[in-house]
């Protein structure tokens, strides 16, 4: 049986976890508004027609910031059509996803939402078919309390008191050429830097977010953040990352996928550092890792099709993917990554919430259900509290596919302001259990302590929660764990997450 050794102590940390950590993403795309977290006609839904269903689960998964309306979406998105009386508002063609927007649901709605929810929202603006005027406005029309015509407008459409949005997306996706608009990296971070000084005239203490890389796989990647930030650097706060992961067949790559997280933190952060240096800043630059998750593209891809002139469909099905008990624990794993880095990682949105690559589904008139990949975020939302550590980690080795050799277990850990102690642990071994002794002397946890270890795995690791059984996979108690003084041992079951919380 493979063996791993962590030892963990309070003199040797990481950061701070910020709670922005554990944020999310609704983007007008497929059901994920219009069906999914809207839907009038069902018997859950309130006045504003919100499944309360889902937002329940919403609140149970712990998600903070909420990065809206895109995504691509936002890239033809015109922010006007989402304010005002409901039935004036016109129907759009969205480019983005091939559909018809109806505006039904804007900023207003949105709000009410994030309210019921309890999270933050995390504004995106359009740098694709619009530029920093429209942003300009949109901020006036969002945060000033009174007395301009735009303030004046959206107290009369039913808000006095301003959003007081604070953290803003500067576009999205802006390297992609799928997106609209789309731009070099030059082009980008001038237009970046213009609208960042525009927006900062009205509001100074705005917390901004350059476009990073929409992946490391992309041509520009590393180039286009230096470049960006070079135009950008004294004018905005964060640099976003974008990466999503798939099982495509290789089951020993997917389960080392933090591997290639790691190593996307590390460039950018050293893109970042490198533009630091050559401006002689005392500033620094973190990453807002806005979009990540688990996604089929390859699935995607072969799913698309052209369409008619006539064809542009109001909320279709689109990217529901179904996830498994491997998708959850890779899941799992890429949150330990981010905690491993939580002193560059200050914003983390999982892409996406409801439907849309989402860890709750729902089905309309129906019921709304977790799916696998719920049970480790919402835990890991839970219980990474207080500061993350480094934990020194020794032991056996896995096959990590074209990631070559990795460790058999992943791990981060927490401690919280009173000393309560959270190890995340994955062990990405096919086919064996794996025994993991903790060393916690480091941390004067203590003795009277309860311990006690969650996670996800199943015999079959392509389970999955559906429409059949809303209630296949769901979080197990691992009863081997045991303490004594100050170790603490425990045997993972092979393709697994588990989540050990002491105190």
């Amino acid at each position: 049986m493979p063996r791993t050794h962590l030892v963990l102590d309070a003199a040797f940390t990481v950061g701070p976890v910020r709670r922005r950590l554990f944020g999310g993403f609704v983007e007008h795309l497929g059901r994920h508004v219009y069906d999914g977290i809207h839907e009038p006609a069902h018997e859950t839904a309130d006045e504003q027609g919100f499944r309360q269903d889902v937002v329940e689960l919403v609140k149970e998964l712990g998600v903070s910031t909420i990065r809206y309306p895109g995504g691509n979406f936002v890239s033809g998105y015109k922010w006007e059509d989402g304010v005002g009386p409901v039935e004036q508002r016109p129907r759009r063609l969205d480019l983005a996803w091939h559909s018809t927007e109806t505006n039904e649901v804007g900023l207003h709605e949105f709000q009410h939402w994030l309210d019921m929810v309890g999270s933050e929202l995390m504004l995106a603006v359009n740098l694709g078919t619009r530029g920093t005027a429209e942003a300009i406005e949109l901020l006036e029309y969002a945060n000033i309390d009174a007395g301009t015509a735009l303030s004046e407008y959206r107290r009369s459409n039913g808000r006095n008191e301003p959003f007081a949005v604070k953290m803003w997306c500067l576009g999205n996706e802006m390297d992609g050429p799928w997106q609209l608009g789309h731009k070099n990296a030059d082009d980008y971070g001038k237009l970046a830097a213009m609208t960042a000084k525009a927006m900062r005239q009205i509001q100074p203490d705005l917390e901004l977010v350059a476009c990073g890389s929409s992946g490391a796989s992309m041509p520009t990647f590393g180039e286009w953040e230096r470049t960006v930030l070079e135009h950008t650097y004294d004018d905005v706060d964060y640099i976003s990352a974008h990466a999503y992961y798939e099982e495509d067949g290789d089951l020993a790559s997917f389960l080392a996928s933090g591997v290639n997280m790691d190593h996307f933190i590390k460039t950018v952060t050293t893109a970042a550092d490198h533009v630091q240096a050559q401006k002689k800043s005392d500033k620094r630059i973190d990453i807002s890792f806005d979009e990540w998750n688990v996604w089929s593209i390859t699935k995607w891809n072969e799913q698309q099709k052209e369409f008619t002139l006539d064809e542009w469909p109001v909320a279709p099905r689109l990217l529901e993917d179904v996830y498994t008990v491997a998708d959850a624990v890779v899941v799992g794993g890429l949150l330990i990554s981010l905690l491993r880095h939580a002193d560059r990682v200050a914003s983390a949105s999982i892409a996406q919430l409801v439907n849309v690559i989402g860890p709750i589904m729902t089905e309309p008139g129906g019921p709304a259900w977790r799916q696998t990949t719920f049970f480790p975020f919402s835990l890991t939302s839970r219980l990474a509290q207080g500061t993350s550590l480094q934990v020194k980690a020794s032991g056996d080795t896995v096959d990590g596919g074209k990631y070559g050799e990795v460790p058999v277990v992943d791990s981060a850990a927490t401690v919280s302001e009173d000393g309560a102690v959270a190890v995340f642990l994955v062990n990405r071994h096919p086919s064996e259990s794996t025994t993991v002794t903790i060393d916690l002397a480091g941390l004067g946890a203590s003795a009277d302590a309860e311990v006690r270890a969650e996670g996800v795995w199943d015999d079959d690791v392509h389970a999955v929660n559906d429409l059949a059984n809303t209630s296949r996979v769901g979080l197990r108690t691992n009863e081997s764990v045991r303490r004594e003084g100050d170790t603490v041992t425990i045997e993972l079951p092979p393709v697994s997450w588990t989540a050990v919380s002491i105190g």
